[in-house]
């Protein structure tokens, strides 16, 4: 049984009425309050350890999430559940400024058919020696489950509000007169744009509830972003933003309609941070993000190192070292002076900052760094599979296949740090991935054209055809 409940990349996500059932909740939910009855701080020993559970919009997101707030109550723990759906931001702000871990039932960017709990700690996402305890704690105790344990109820949005407002220039922000068009894409982030700038400011989409998320997917990705594109276009706004489904991602347009690639956004941000704010630390990134980052850490003679796909690998390396910027390519972002974690509403004004400060359209900023920095064409193609390949496996056999050259890219070194990563002599790349979360092979590929990068994408499928039957 204790297989079916398995925290990945960032959480637990299954199919409700499948995998993801109230069986199955309160079982994640015993060996959450065993974990946290064994290991809350000294100081808390005896105090019951305060915890937050918070949930998305997502169909029975409070129903889950006020059963695993009772069955925290039934264990003698101090809960405060949400009296509203919120965003994972709050949660895993929440769980440094007030609470010892926050619960967070969502399945972020999933399909409407899924549902999740992510665990938040020390204001991220809990490192993977947490979850594996977690995990380790599974079906060892019977779920404890008493009538009448009901959590208090409170809205505590404003506590992270408060924190968002005090880690941007909100004076900078200020100036700026543009309207933002904004895809909420029905999630839980619906509306926090316009606490900070004003409902005047925003073009809102998609901010009601909808448990179908309107027949798609919440995910900011391009193929979903075509009704902000000529939103952002016929309405003559200065920026796009898109969240997802539970707030800690994002994606940009800019005022032409153009889709800005995580590799932009985060090259314009870091660069706008290291030269104008002096920012220093090492520069972190997953392994498929692009090269970028790794050019501005070379001019600026800074640390860059790479870690698995997840952001919680970023997040953890936040917490350990002096790093003074982290990306992951799904949209999410942090740097030093932050909450090590994602947060959709903290980068969007970031941005938005750095426009108001320059007085540069987004198109502009783009331009700039592409100048300085190289032409970056970064694209993904995800092809479906009928059941998950085991990485490890799947890895070692495409490496052994592997030509030493490609078209015209000399292999310069291959990395399987998370899946296989192919780097070439001039910086550009190839990565073949298996998802941790879902039955999917993610192929990614950055070059200066697309016309190299969709070949290398070409090429990419086919070298894993043979070991996807």
């Amino acid at each position: 049984m204790a297989s079916e409940i398995k925290f990945g990349t960032d959480g637990w996500r299954g199919i409700i009425a499948w995998d993801f059932t109230f069986e199955n909740v309160r079982r994640a939910a015993q060996a959450l309050a065993d974990y946290i009855n064994e290991n809350a701080p000294a100081e808390e020993k005896g105090k019951s350890p305060k915890i937050f559970v918070g949930f998305d919009r997502r169909f029975m997101s409070d129903m889950f999430a006020a059963e695993i707030a009772r069955i925290f109550r039934s264990n003698k723990l101090d809960v405060t559940l949400s009296d509203k759906p919120v965003t994972s931001p709050v949660a895993a702000c929440l769980s440094l400024h007030k609470f010892w871990m926050s619960i967070m039932v969502t399945a972020s960017h999933n399909p409407a058919q899924y549902n999740g709990i992510k665990i938040k700690l020390a204001g991220g996402s809990a490192p993977e020696r947490v979850t594996r305890d977690v995990e380790e704690l599974l079906g060892k105790s019977p779920v404890l489950s008493l009538y009448g344990q009901q959590a208090e109820q409170k809205d505590l949005t404003d506590i992270y509000l408060k924190y968002v407002s005090g880690h941007v220039n909100l004076k900078k922000i200020k100036t700026f007169k543009g309207k933002v068009a904004v895809d909420y894409m029905y999630g839980a982030a619906a509306g926090y744009m316009e606490k900070i700038l004003g409902a005047k400011q925003i073009i809102a989409l998609h901010d009601t509830r909808d448990i179908t998320f309107g027949g798609g997917q919440p995910e900011p990705v391009e193929k979903n972003l075509s009704e902000l594109k000529k939103t952002v276009t016929a309405k003559k706004a200065a920026l796009g933003v898109a969240f997802d489904g539970d707030g800690d991602r994002l994606a940009l347009v800019d005022e032409k309609g153009n889709y800005l690639t995580p590799c932009l956004i985060a090259a314009v941000l870091c660069h706008y941070f290291i030269r104008n704010k002096k920012l220093k630390g090492k520069i972190v990134q997953t392994v498929s993000m692009g090269y970028l980052l790794k050019r501005i850490a070379r001019k600026y003679g800074l640390l860059f190192e790479e870690v698995s796909v997840g952001f919680k690998h970023v997040a953890e390396l936040m917490a350990l070292e002096d790093i003074a910027f982290g990306v992951e390519e799904s949209g999410g972002f942090a740097w030093k002076g932050n909450l090590p974690d994602r947060d959709g509403l903290i980068v969007a004004l970031a941005f938005l900052e750095v426009m108001a400060a320059t007085g540069k359209k987004a198109s502009e900023l783009c331009a700039q760094i592409a100048q300085e920095y190289g032409s970056s064409v970064y694209l993904r193609r995800d092809v479906a599979l009928n059941k998950p390949l085991v990485k490890e496996t799947f890895t070692d056999k495409i490496r052994k296949k592997l030509p030493k050259k490609i078209g015209t890219h000399k292999v310069a070194e291959i990395l399987t740090l998370d899946g296989l990563k192919i780097l070439f002599d001039n910086d550009e790349w190839l990565l073949l991935r298996p998802s941790g979360t879902e039955p999917v092979l993610r192929i990614y590929a950055e070059t200066s054209t697309k016309k190299e990068t969709l070949a290398l994408l070409d090429f990419g499928a086919k070298l894993a055809a043979p070991f996807l039957k």
